[in-house]
């Protein structure tokens, strides 16, 4: 009887470790999860560093010399066209005007008198030739003189908006002191730098009016409330950067932007057929970016590709990875080169739903 249950025991333990054996040898699989690039078109948005400028930006300076006897308008205040500015003081080109006019109608009463001669054969056609000519440049005297005396009042060329004042009432300027600038803000000119490959795509595809479109986004981070037009770009590529500048036109009707900001441009560019794959698919050796592609053997192989786009999440792929190809998505850290593998397939629609992004 004893015999019998030592056997009984004995076999049971048997059975239990060969159950055990079979368990670990089941937890020793591991599945690693399996997805494929999806091919599909498109948007990416490229962004560019920019300089903000005013439409019209320009220096005023004094056209004459003398002491500032008024400024009646301040420093960042928004001027009208026409508006008096500054004002040197004018006694001394008055006095050239009373003088300019005093000769041009003593000028003009000889040449009167002159002529009364002339007619009655007194005086001879050319002495009246020379008194008419004195005349004329007694008035272009006069006219000279008044300019002058115009330069005197310095007033806005166009509306705008007034920078820091240079000079302060009651100081001497020459001619061709600075005193201010203007800033005509109702639209702003904003630069930007494009590499040659982009600016060829942009060339051949600026047939969609989408592509002329661009948006600001101003230092604080925030979207610009107006989009912009791409209107200019420039003759020559600078020879040292490979790039081209282009120039943006942006509306400012509350005059929110001002000259001499920055920021950055971002332009949608469309993509036909792009291979896009998840970020978290590849891995980094070297500054260069890496998959695991699965081949028809199961196994892992690592592949480099490079990247056109970078998008939340995902990459646009270049070049180095077909569209049909299988890549390793999880368990990246985990197999090594040339290793086969169990795995589980998913869809790449359901993979790039999951990241929560939008590619369309």
């Amino acid at each position: 009887m004893k015999t019998t249950l030592m056997l009984t025991g004995l076999f049971c333990l048997l059975w239990c470790t060969a159950c055990s054996e079979k368990e670990e040898e089941k937890e020793e699989v591991t599945k690693y999860l399996v997805t494929a690039p999806l091919k599909k078109d498109t948007t990416i948005t490229k962004e560019y560093v920019c300089q903000i400028r005013s439409i019209r930006h320009i220096e005023l300076r004094a056209q004459q010399r003398g002491y500032i006897q008024g400024i009646f308008v301040d420093e960042g205040q928004m001027v009208k066209q026409g508006q008096l500015m500054f004002q040197i003081m004018p006694q001394l080109y008055e006095a050239e005007v009373q003088k300019a006019e005093a000769e041009a109608k003593f000028a003009s009463i000889e040449y009167k008198n002159t002529k009364r001669l002339a007619d009655s054969n007194i005086v001879a056609p050319n002495e009246l030739a020379m008194v008419n000519a004195k005349w004329d440049k007694a008035k272009a005297e006069l006219a000279l003189a008044q300019v002058h005396l115009g330069f005197t009042k310095i007033k806005a060329p166009f509306s705008g908006i007034m920078d820091h004042f240079q000079v302060r009432s009651g100081s001497l300027v020459d001619e061709g002191d600075l005193l201010t600038t203007l800033s005509d803000n109702s639209k702003m000119w904003v630069y930007f730098n494009v590499p040659e490959a982009e600016y060829l795509d942009f060339k051949t595809k600026t047939q969609n009016s989408n592509m002329s479109k661009v948006n600001l986004v101003m230092a604080n981070h925030e979207t610009f409330g107006h989009p912009g037009i791409v209107e200019t770009i420039e003759a020559d590529f600078n020879n040292e950067t490979g790039n081209i500048a282009f120039r943006a036109t942006f509306p400012n009707p509350k005059g929110l932007l001002r000259h001499g900001e920055t920021g950055n441009i971002q332009m949608v560019v469309p993509l036909k057929n792009a291979i896009i794959i998840p970020q978290k698919a590849t891995f980094e050796v070297l500054e260069k970016k890496y998959v695991y592609v699965v081949g028809k053997d199961n196994v892992v192989r690592s592949r480099e590709i490079n990247i056109a786009a970078e998008m939340p999440d995902l990459y646009i792929v270049k070049d180095g990875l077909a569209a049909d190809e299988r890549i390793l998505l999880e368990g990246i850290r985990k197999v090594h080169d040339n290793e086969k593998i169990h795995f589980d397939y998913q869809d790449p629609h359901k993979v790039l739903a999951n990241l929560k992004v939008y590619t369309e």
